[in-house]
């Protein structure tokens, strides 16, 4: 039996935008409440903090693409020391389909991209 997290189950999505039904659990993955949405509105299933990235790296990292890379490993750095929430996330992507949430403009430069890689071992 393979331990291998299928890439179909981990998922990215704006939190703004609609829950769908193929979403799976919906997990947000950001450290503050995204403006202007209430829970019910969000519909989220859990909401994983630890997962997110720190003030200190959230704020040098201000979604310029231009520190990505930086970001990523510096967010890798972070995220090894979450050996539990980390862990809890990848036993919930093995099993089912699993949706991270953020509230970033840029659907190609933010911590759920960047958390989505790491947890499938990329």
């Amino acid at each position: 039996m393979s331990c291998r997290i299928p890439a179909a189950h981990v998922r990215t999505k704006r939190i703004y935008e609609a829950p769908a039904a193929g979403d799976g659990e919906r997990i947000l993955v950001d450290r503050l409440w995204p403006r202007g949405l209430s829970k019910e509105a969000a519909a989220i299933n859990r909401w994983l903090r630890d997962l997110a990235p720190s003030d200190r790296l959230r704020v040098w990292y201000d979604h310029k693409p231009s520190r990505w890379l930086g970001f990523r490993k510096r967010y890798g750095a972070e995220l090894s020391r979450q050996h539990e929430a980390l862990s809890e996330l990848r036993a919930a992507a093995r099993d089912r389909v699993v949706t991270l949430l953020y509230a970033a403009h840029d659907e190609a430069h933010n911590n759920a991209v960047a958390l989505r890689e790491i947890v499938l071992g990329h």
